[in-house]
């Protein structure tokens, strides 16, 4: 599907040396646009590479790069479920959909001036092309989960929630990941849980 986009603005969907030689950008953009709510995430670059490896040696990762003139200003990125970070994989166990035939939507990011632009949709729509081109069959992602009483919920924080239903996707109950980082003010890592959202695709 081709979308309408701002003046300047460009997707492009990165694979091979192509999404490698991005990666040190899409670092630099999760580390700014995790460390806001819901995530608060303090990151670091060296952290990120290493994560980042993943679809650097993914042969069918997928990058979704948001261009305003040459500067990535938004990333999307996925990869073959059995491909990721053992953490996520595992509450699919006896749920009835093999991994492998699930992508992973690891994450979207992007900058706040450029949201509202429909670039969300883009991601998601090269993302489910990449899927179906694997001839994967869903496509699941997760996100945090605060208690609605985290001191450092802004009073007018929104989810996703509505856009992710609008685009065909569903909680799965009791499909939840648990994985570590490192919250903004804190001195060690703790532990989060994540919920997987999926559709078939």
């Amino acid at each position: 599907m081709t979308r309408a986009l701002p003046e300047g603005i460009t997707v492009r969907a990165l694979r091979g040396a192509e999404l490698e030689a991005a990666l040190d950008d899409v670092a630099r953009l999760r580390i700014a646009v995790f460390r806001d709510w819901p995530y608060l995430y303090d990151g670091s670059l060296d952290y990120e590479r290493a994560y980042l490896a993943t679809y650097r040696d993914s042969p069918d990762a997928l990058l979704v790069g948001a261009f305003f003139k040459d500067v990535l200003v938004g990333a999307s990125t996925s990869t073959p479920m059995e491909d990721h970070a053992a953490e996520f994989a595992a509450p699919f166990a006896g749920r009835g959909v093999a991994l492998e035939h699930i992508l992973y939507g690891a994450e979207s990011v992007l900058l706040p001036e450029y949201r509202g632009k429909g670039l969300g949709h883009c991601f998601f729509d090269l993302r489910e092309d990449h899927a179906r081109a694997l001839g994967r069959t869903h496509v699941a992602f997760c996100s945090v989960q605060r208690p609605d009483d985290h001191p450092m919920k802004p009073a007018n924080a929104r989810t996703n929630d509505a856009f992710w239903r609008g685009r065909g996707y569903a909680p799965l109950e009791g499909v939840v990941a648990a994985f570590s980082w490192k919250d903004v003010g804190q001195a060690d890592e703790s532990v989060k849980p994540l919920q997987f959202w999926m559709r078939a695709v």
